[in-house]
């Protein structure tokens, strides 16, 4: 029966979220039970597109993004894939009428990082709307359950929220991207005399985009708003200690938050809300 493979691949996309990231895996701890499995789907389908250009360096990877993006309209338009991740993935868009837009434009960025190495400014926002903007507002439908009048009226910060994310992960994987990826996000810096000022203007667009995030935050209805309040209470505490590393060892080091911290964030969070202190 349909049903019992529908629970292994939301368990694979489970699986995938729990083995790659921690911090996202306590974030969905904390959303109602409902959205658990929607949210795995489309971790799981983020991360597995991610992987293809990151890390897969022994293989073909252009063939193996062209064949995800069939696989993917393929699960999409037959709503089945034997692939469990996409299956998982395929259940969730259905559920929540997550449209092909979103994912296209995100697809569309992941096959960017097979050729483009350095980015000018409009590359970049691009590149930004479609690796991390999109993925917020994939999240949003899920978060607004069909309900079209909230979702528009959260899509500029939970846009502003993904944006603020990749920029904070850009930062913090500075070294991997820079010397083993040999890309450069950032338009119009030079990383080979990465300098205090050129961080600092970073810095100052991030601080922005979460100040701006925060609001649509407090607007999520309860199911959420605990969940990505911990998201973002966890990506502040990181951009915390990055602002406070100078622009030298963020080249030369990636900045983390010890997985003990993560959960004294957690509990910290869910009392901050509870009190109304955002």
């Amino acid at each position: 029966m349909k049903h019992i493979f529908d629970k292994v691949s939301a368990s694979c996309s489970k699986l995938t979220t729990r083995r790659y990231s921690t911090s996202f895996s306590l974030g969905i701890r904390f959303l109602s039970k409902k959205f658990h499995d929607p949210i795995y789907g489309v971790y799981g389908f983020v991360r597995l597109a991610d992987e293809i250009v990151d890390s897969f360096h022994d293989y073909d990877k252009v063939y193996l993004m062209k064949k995800f993006r069939e696989d993917t309209v393929d699960a999409l338009e037959n709503k089945i894939s034997l692939n469990p991740i996409l299956n998982s993935f395929q259940k969730t868009v259905h559920s929540y009428r997550i449209e092909w837009e979103l994912i296209d434009t995100f697809l569309r960025s992941m096959e960017t990082d097979l050729q483009s190495s350095i980015h000018d400014k409009d590359s970049y926002n691009q590149y930004i709307l479609g690796s991390a903007e999109v993925v917020g507002l994939m999240c949003l439908r899920i978060f607004t359950e069909l309900d079209t009048k909230l979702y528009e009226a959260l899509k500029p910060s939970a846009m502003k929220l993904g944006s603020a994310f990749q920029k904070v992960n850009f930062l913090r994987d500075l070294k991997a991207d820079y010397h083993e990826l040999g890309r450069t996000y950032f338009p119009e810096v030079n990383f080979e005399k990465f300098s205090c000022l050129e961080k600092e203007q970073i810095q100052a667009d991030i601080e922005t985009e979460f100040n701006l995030a925060l609001s649509g935050i407090k607007e999520l209805p309860v199911s959420s708003r605990t969940g990505v309040y911990l998201a973002y209470i966890y990506y502040r505490k990181l951009f915390s200690k990055i602002k406070q590393t100078p622009a030298e060892q963020v080249l030369s080091a990636r900045i983390r938050i010890p997985d003990i911290n993560k959960v004294g964030l957690l509990f910290q969070s869910v009392i901050r809300l509870k009190l109304n202190i955002y």
